[in-house]
């Protein structure tokens, strides 16, 4: 494969990629670094790297691209980090990560990098599933579930599973099956939460199925439900700000309202013009 010349912004590019790897190096040196970098493992930078990979999914939702930048900047460090961390342990390098990558990404675009046509974008979907399944089966994960990772947010995981099952035909012929059966969760979960006493590992399991059962619908309506709920949560934010604003315009404060006055504002705020 023939590398093109590289333009001034990718030569910038590299330069301060080896920049960020000179200050993780000094970092992580036990004698002259800092004490909470030299500590750190895989297992204490993880949730960090989580963390950061929703505040990037948080800065593309707002639009807001000096933060993109920024939390791209920092989901970077944590790459940089681990394999760090590897490195010292003698397992793999950076350079093993970027190399596993671009390979990959190669193999998965045969059209681009091989001799294969140019598919259309549906087409091009199902081959690169039947690549990631050739994948799979090299390192022996021949499973219709195998390789969805444990550690994924459930939601997230969840949907996964779905998508996995629906390619081999385990799905719901209509969406309107999938509505009833989410009535029929509901009507479990109001029973279960009526009983006298209540037990909560079956309240437990009953809203795991309800929100199983949602994800599912966001799946066959072409909903992504991390999205859906992102933007749920952004509009309660938005409507409850609204109450805190309007109770402190009228000399009060939220925690002096009744539910029934939180509730008239909650209302107004429904139908305010930034909603």
């Amino acid at each position: 494969m023939t590398i093109p010349r590289r333009s001034e912004s990718e030569t910038d590019a590299l330069a301060q990629l080896d920049r960020i790897i000179e200050i993780m190096r000094r970092l992580r040196d036990p004698d002259t670094g800092c004490p909470w970098d030299v500590e750190q493992d895989f297992s204490t930078i993880a949730p960090y790297t989580i963390e950061e990979a929703y505040e990037v999914a948080d800065a593309v939702q707002r639009g807001d691209t000096a933060d993109i930048r920024d939390e791209l900047g920092d989901l970077l460090l944590q790459v940089v980090f681990q394999s760090r961390i590897a490195e010292e342990a003698g397992l793999f390098t950076l350079a093993d990560v970027a190399r596993s990558i671009s390979d990959k990404m190669v193999d998965r675009h045969p059209h681009v990098f091989g001799d294969e046509d140019r598919p259309q974008v549906v087409e091009q979907s199902g081959r690169w599933e039947a690549i990631k399944a050739a994948e799979r089966a090299r390192k022996g994960k021949t499973g219709v579930l195998d390789d969805i990772a444990a550690g994924l947010p459930p939601m997230l995981r969840a949907l996964k599973l779905q998508k996995r099952a629906a390619r081999v035909g385990f799905d719901w012929t209509q969406i309107d099956d999938i509505i009833d059966k989410l009535h029929e969760e509901t009507a479990e979960l109001r029973a279960e939460v009526a009983c006298d006493p209540v037990d909560q590992d079956r309240v437990i399991d009953e809203i795991g199925d309800v929100l199983f059962v949602a994800v599912n619908l966001a799946r066959r309506a072409g909903v992504d439900p991390e999205t859906a709920l992102m933007g749920c949560n952004s509009k309660f934010e938005q409507r409850f700000r609204y109450i805190e604003e309007q109770s402190e315009k009228n000399g009060n404060s939220i925690h002096n309202l009744t539910l029934d006055e939180m509730e008239s504002l909650w209302q107004k705020a429904k139908s305010a013009k930034h909603d």
